[in-house]
């Protein structure tokens, strides 16, 4: 997991990247691209347990904790719904508890601009993940 967490972290200036594009296809080509290269949870993290209730696709999201840091990895099968979840972890991955509590992760949704364009059934996806990093904070 560790590799995957610092994907995801080293990837924060993806995330102002997708909130300043104002072309919905551009900000659909950024999420692609940041899904495709999002490495996979190994096969041991993809347990029941770690499977997110309320995805269309499958989706695993897991939880670690270091040095009072927390950190997420999330895969997925669908490639879009990777690459939104990974533009949000990057903005979560590395902090406080204090820090985490701070962030409104509705609004950290709403900045990226994407409710409008993704398919509800996408939107659930997001808002599944979104209750699941809640039970952290």
């Amino acid at each position: 997991m560790q590799q995957q967490i610092e994907f995801i972290h080293s990837q924060a200036s993806v995330y102002a990247d997708i909130c300043q594009s104002r072309d919905w296809q551009q900000k659909y080509r950024l999420l692609m691209l940041l899904g495709k290269a999002l490495p996979p949870l190994p096969d041991t993290l993809k347990r029941d347990e770690l499977l997110i209730a309320g995805c269309e696709s499958a989706a695993w999201l897991c939880h670690q904790q270091q040095d009072g840091r927390h950190y997420w990895g999330f895969d997925s099968e669908a490639r879009i719904i990777k690459g939104v979840i990974a533009a949000l972890l990057s903005q979560l991955n590395g902090l406080s508890l204090v820090q985490l509590q701070s962030i409104d992760l509705e609004a950290l949704y709403q900045q990226l601009g994407l409710a409008q364009g993704l398919s509800p059934s996408r939107n659930n996806g997001v808002a599944a993940v979104t209750r699941q990093l809640k039970q952290v904070l």
